[in-house]
């Protein structure tokens, strides 16, 4: 993979910012779009805009087949076993709060247990707080070891005949682990629960198959993975999905409506009433073609070595704390420089050109767990290069020396 030419197939990254060339280390927040995905929306704004699946006409039928399209790629892409396994979302955030406010709402009771980590994004925190909170069940929290591993040790004695549900992240946005989710959906199936996956930092950077994970339920976001932003992906195995009730009504998601009692449809449409996200979904599918045309592995390789290199070069600098497994298997590394606050860093480095990230990442329990209020986040992605590392090393440098 050649990291030089990919980059020229994303128009944005040509640009210069404060008179120099843009470097953006900021992928896991969103990842830019290639001329790929921007021309697939554009021509399906210039051709085929309808609404979707009740239209007759040659513009609806177009529209519908290239969403129901889009469908079974993402069935195909993470390995579901069907494509009404698919639900398409804002993103995974929606999905993981209609996990919680459907699935989570319908079978946790009063003392039962939800078990998640503190390095969860707040979107998989908050959700299982609040249904908690109201259900009065007990939200239980598995330990890290020092550098951020996941303690399965402590895993084994936290997850309890008494626990419904344990939800974790594939991969932390902040840390950079991959987290153990097969040997946890085995521990969780072993006592009844089930087991859900926050896929946003995973899926665009490594092959994902959801039945060899043998997760329940698996979330993910389009822009992360070169898509628009506005289109997500809740995909649940069937069964689970079935016994589950709609959280959103309208058109769409309906079978037969009276004036006091109404019938849903069939999976998936019972979960994605009012009209659709249409072109954010053909976006996803053709930046998953994007992807697929490079391949997922060579994506996972390009990145391992660049956070390997990464992690050397920061630690060369003296002051730089780097937090997580120093052995890295994607390109996300968050850092701290001695005596100057993330935001100042993230500011000086935007002057030369750098785009990173600085902040709690919506990670706040996380960040009491490091001991700091802020970090800085450098995520690399298929279109970063070992110059731009050279790049943000040498800006740490002088950043480092602006601040004495």
């Amino acid at each position: 993979m050649n990291a030089l030419e990919l980059k020229k197939q994303f128009p944005i990254l040509q640009q210069e910012i404060n008179g120099h060339p843009l470097v953006y280390l900021d992928s896991a927040a969103t990842s830019q779009k290639p001329v790929a995905v921007l021309d697939a929306l554009k021509h399906f704004y210039e051709w085929d805009n309808a609404n979707v699946h009740r239209g007759v006409h040659t513009l609806g039928s177009r529209a519908t087949d290239a969403y129901e399209g889009a469908r079974d790629k993402v069935a195909r892409f993470i390995g579901a076993a069907r494509r009404e396994e698919i639900i398409f979302t804002r993103g995974t955030t929606a999905s993981l709060n209609l996990i919680a406010s459907s699935y989570g709402f319908g079978v946790i009771e009063e003392g039962d247990e939800i078990v998640i980590t503190p390095m969860e994004h707040h979107s998989n925190l908050i959700p299982w707080q609040q249904l908690a909170l109201k259900k009065k069940a007990v939200l239980k929290y598995i330990s890290l070891h020092p550098d951020g591993n996941i303690d399965m040790e402590d895993a084994e004695k936290t997850i309890t005949d008494k626990t419904k549900i344990v939800a974790t992240s594939y991969v932390s946005n902040v840390l950079g682990v991959v987290n153990p989710v097969k040997q946890l959906a085995e521990l969780a199936h072993w006592h009844g629960a089930v087991m859900v996956v926050d896929g946003a930092q995973s899926t665009p950077h490594m092959k994902v198959d959801v039945r060899d994970l043998d997760c329940d339920f698996y979330a993910f976001s389009g822009h992360k993975m070169c898509a628009p932003t506005g289109i997500g992906v809740l995909y649940g195995k069937k069964h689970l999905l079935e016994s589950m009730e709609p959280i959103e009504y309208g058109g769409e998601m309906i079978d037969d409506v009276g004036l006091y009692e109404s019938s849903w449809k069939e999976l998936p449409w019972k979960f994605e009433g009012g009209t659709p996200i249409i072109a954010g979904a053909v976006g996803l599918a053709a930046a998953i073609d994007f992807l697929e045309s490079i391949g997922m592995d060579e994506i996972h390789r390009h990145e391992t070595q660049l956070a390997a290199y990464a992690m050397s070069r920061l630690s060369e600098i003296e002051g730089v704390t780097l937090y997580g497994p120093r052995e890295r298997k994607v390109g996300l590394i968050t850092f701290n420089l001695q005596d100057v606050h993330p935001h100042d860093v993230a500011t000086v480095l935007d002057a030369s050109g750098i785009a990173i990230r600085a902040g709690h990442h919506c990670c706040q329990p996380l960040m009491r767990w490091l001991k700091a209020s802020a970090t800085a986040r450098a995520s690399l992605y298929l279109y970063n290069t070992e110059q731009d590392i050279d790049r943000l090393a040498d800006a740490l440098i002088q950043t480092k020396e602006y601040f004495g």
